[in-house]
């Protein structure tokens, strides 16, 4: 029923929106039974922004080609307004929705359950900024749509300041919070769904955009220490860490102590997920002397082989020969004629009885990230002792012991950016966390990314000619 009514109303595009169509406005928003089905299908647009590893992943140094490429100007950085360049119309559309159901929800008073209604609006809010912010680090400045669009006054906007942008996602997601914890069954420690959002996982994203505020959007110390405020919220939420690392992604996310929120995915319930491109297929692996060990597809449907560890993402874990991590981040292919290419174990996907299936949930939050985002915060504010608390908790569990190097902040900080390379590899984090980083001066991202050096390609995308064509409002990302 949501998937039905989410293709009928709502933002088509900023700029080319469709109004709420006359038979949705008739035959839907009639009783309080429609918000839940609404609030759910929006989902679907958090699922298909965390399945797309082009923003998130391809500019940074974690991949190169396997058996065959599937990378393109993103991962070349080669970048320009007729190339690459973004189309935002999704994102709008997902945030068209959002605002529609928060203006359509204020006629209802849910008087037999105020939870529901409060749940419903916190949850959107929670969406609205998740979509916001995966914008903003993507384009920078951006349009800032507030409002439902349900009738043909389109309205025509400029890119706002990004800083503005995450004023209103910080906005948004307080507003989320209070209604959290102003329900009758409120409970920290209660994550109704991990697919959906609840209070730690609001206070998970929210902490994440404090440190891109901080390091990016010139926040500095307020920001670092908002966002520890809002880490100490998530770790008081009952979240644990697998003992065991091969568990971090191989456990379903309703089941996994670790995970705050993820992106559901279920063979016959959803489609594959990014792992798919990394899953190797039985031809291009055959012969190998350790293909027991290789997570293989028997056909090119399921695995298709495209993407294997970068070289300088497995030299991050020279430092830890033994790291327990290692077997369920990469392995090596052994063939007669010598080693060949180091397929990623991360997502593994499910082995059934016909072939293997890359259905893996994608995280999105969870306990390992949280600790070195703390541990990130703490080395911002020069205090590298807190810093460094965090930071070994997640080196205990690989196996590693307790960090024994330098104390001072730039080499704690280059740290906690090797050990967010190594613990989060391959989930779609690695070019937020190295233009953070790169922001806050302790790499160079132009020496750091091998695609990266000698060119001036900007960090952040360009936008599509046919969105400006559309609106004279708007004015391409700087560098372009």
């Amino acid at each position: 029923m949501a998937a039905g009514v989410l293709a009928f109303t709502g933002c088509d595009k900023l700029l080319e929106v469709t109004p709420q169509s006359n038979i949705t406005e008739e035959t839907y928003w009639q009783n309080e039974g429609d918000f839940e089905p609404y609030v759910t299908g929006v989902y679907s647009y958090m699922r298909t922004f965390a399945n797309n590893i082009t923003y998130g992943t391809e500019r940074s140094e974690e991949l190169v080609s396997a058996l065959n490429s599937r990378f393109g100007v993103a991962w070349a950085q080669t970048l320009s307004p007729t190339t690459g360049a973004i189309n935002y119309s999704e994102w709008y559309r997902a945030i068209g929705h959002c605002n529609l159901l928060l203006e359509k929800i204020k006629g209802f008073d849910f008087a037999t359950n105020p939870d529901t209604r409060k749940r419903i609006i916190a949850e959107t809010y929670c969406q609205r900024a998740f979509f916001y912010f995966h914008l903003v680090r993507i384009i920078g400045d951006a349009p800032l749509m507030l409002q439902a669009v349900v009738d043909e006054n389109v309205p025509q906007l400029p890119r706002s300041k990004a800083v503005d942008v995450v004023k209103q996602i910080r906005s948004d997601l307080d507003s989320a919070l209070l209604l959290f914890t102003s329900m009758s069954n409120y409970n920290i420690k209660t994550y109704p769904s991990k697919y959906r959002f609840a209070y730690g996982s609001a206070q998970a994203l929210k902490a994440d955009v404090c440190l891109w505020s901080g390091k990016v959007l010139g926040g500095g110390n307020a920001a670092f220490n908002d966002a520890i405020t809002a880490i100490n919220e998530v770790e008081a939420s009952g979240l644990t860490l697998n003992t065991d690392f091969k568990n971090v992604a191989g456990t379903r996310s309703g089941a996994n102590s670790e995970v705050a929120l993820a992106a559901y995915f279920l063979r016959d319930e959803s489609g594959s997920n990014y792992g798919l491109n990394a899953l190797p297929y039985l031809t291009g692996v055959q012969g190998a002397l350790n293909l027991d060990s290789i997570p293989w597809a028997a056909t090119s449907a399921n695995g298709q082989g495209a993407y294997q560890i970068s070289a300088k993402s497995k030299a991050l874990f020279d430092a830890n020969p033994n790291d327990k991590r290692k077997p369920f981040t990469w392995v090596t292919e052994r063939q007669n004629s010598g080693l060949k290419i180091s397929w990623i174990t991360k997502y593994p996907g499910t082995k059934y009885a016909d072939d293997r299936v890359s259905d893996n949930d994608v995280i999105i939050y969870r306990l390992a990230d949280i600790f070195l985002m703390k541990a990130e915060a703490y080395a911002a504010l020069d205090n590298t002792t807190e810093a460094i608390k965090s930071l070994n908790k997640v080196r205990v569990r690989a196996g590693n012991g307790d960090y024994s190097g330098a104390t001072d902040k730039v080499t704690v900080e280059k740290e906690i950016l090797n050990e967010r390379g190594r613990e989060l590899f391959f989930e779609n984090k690695r070019w937020f966390d190295l233009v953070r980083f790169h922001k806050g001066g302790t790499i160079d991202v132009y020496t750091y990314v091998p695609n990266l050096v000698g060119k001036t390609t900007p960090l952040f995308w360009p936008v599509n000619t046919t969105v400006i064509a559309n609106n004279d409002k708007i004015v391409q990302t700087d560098g372009y």
